[in-house]
């Protein structure tokens, strides 16, 4: 359901305020620290932004996709790290008991998460199996009123503050046509197995916490499973996958709009043979193909939330726009650097910052080469369908 017009303005600029006089203020203290705060976890919280994207019957906000988008966008001006702690709860894992839970787990979790009482994670990359998530090696095997899990996640964001973990697992030895061999299953975090990998060190985002979660004879009962279904697992997470991937394409817009901000605040300030460098054309000539790369991602952006919000199926706009803004939030980071010259290299400079955060960007939420493939696929479907 659409929020008030004027309602959504207020919300977005004091998103836009608290990011600009709370969160860049310590970006570089969260990078050195390699940790979010307990204050600002606590400022999301109060200001409702886990449930941006739950309905209101179970405390949240209830934004529409083209909504959400804008807060993002905003949140994203400072360390990408910050809505990574709030990412999961708005994305994969909300949506997914939205969309396909039974309603007694509606219930239970929806709420929980929308208040950021429950952080969650999104449990489906494995040692052996990432871009071929179906492939997975996650077992549960059915004993009586319960299933047994075992197996090993890799990569899993927030899984050292998670209190919930949305989990993939094999419940059919067998690749199964549609790969209905794949279940999903909701299991508390202090459920007796579950344990934790030390924390991932990581090229970039420092602060966004990642680790291993290792299942060892993890036993939930049968009305764990989103659906209360076996076998929905991997339609689930695929239904979930083009809101995520809006939302990561909103995430690359709000960072390219600060890594052009700084590098267009460095052009002006910095001088050269007498003058500005931003005075000398090459300099313009980055600064340009930046902002028409960042435009065109908004427009993509804008245009298939839109989509998305009018009920359409969106599957190969989604892969589009974020193949398109992540691969352009690299561009525009890289040219950053260059802007900054030898100053870009350095490790107090924020555009370094950011040229390492965003290159993940290219690889979580499918590949750039999984986009590619999902686009060629769905026009050669699309014209045999003609």
């Amino acid at each position: 359901m659409a929020m008030d017009p004027d309602l959504l303005a207020q919300l977005v600029d004091s998103v836009r305020r608290y990011t600009r006089e709370k969160l860049v203020p310590i970006e570089e203290k969260v990078a050195d620290e390699d940790r979010v705060p307990d204050e600002v976890i606590q400022d999301f919280r109060d200001m409702g932004i886990f449930g941006l994207t739950t309905p209101e019957r179970y405390g949240g906000l209830g934004l529409a996709s083209s909504e959400e988008i804008e807060i993002i966008m905003e949140m994203c001006w400072s360390s990408a790290a910050f809505r990574s702690v709030v990412g999961i709860n708005l994305g994969l894992g909300s949506q997914g008991i939205l969309m396909d839970g039974t309603e007694e787990q509606r219930d239970y979790w929806l709420p929980r998460m929308a208040s950021g009482e429950v952080i969650t994670s999104f449990c489906l990359t494995e040692p052996d199996s990432g871009s071929d998530s179906a492939a997975l090696q996650t077992r549960a095997v059915r004993d009586g009123d319960d299933y047994i899990l075992n197996g090993t996640k890799r990569f899993i964001t927030n899984a050292p503050i998670a209190g919930l973990f949305l989990v993939m697992a094999r419940t059919h030895p067998e690749r199964l046509p549609k790969n209905a061999h794949v279940t999903a299953f909701l299991v508390p975090a202090d459920t007796p197995g579950v344990r934790l990998g030390k924390k991932d060190r990581k090229m970039g985002q420092s602060g966004a916490w990642s680790s291993d979660v290792y299942l060892e004879d993890v036993r939930v009962p049968a009305s764990a499973i989103v659906g209360g279904v076996e076998g929905k697992g991997f339609g689930t997470a695929m239904k979930s996958l083009d809101r995520g991937r809006i939302n990561v394409s909103s995430v690359c817009i709000g960072q390219a709009r600060r890594i052009l901000h700084e590098a267009t605040k460095y052009a002006v300030e910095r001088k050269q043979f007498g003058q500005p460098i931003g005075e000398f054309q090459l300099i313009q000539a980055m600064l340009a193909d930046s902002r028409a790369d960042l435009y065109a991602a908004e427009c993509m952006l804008r245009d298939v939330a839109r989509r998305y919000d009018s009920g359409e199926r969106v599957s190969l706009e989604a892969s589009c726009t974020k193949m398109f803004a992540s691969e352009m939030v690299g561009r525009i980071a890289d040219r950053a650097v260059q802007i900054h010259g030898g100053a870009g290299y350095m490790r107090d400079s924020a555009v370094e910052r950011f040229y390492r955060d965003v290159r993940v960007f290219r690889i979580y939420e499918g590949t750039t080469q999984i986009q590619q493939t999902i686009i060629g696929k769905e026009l050669i479907r699309r014209m045999a369908e003609a």
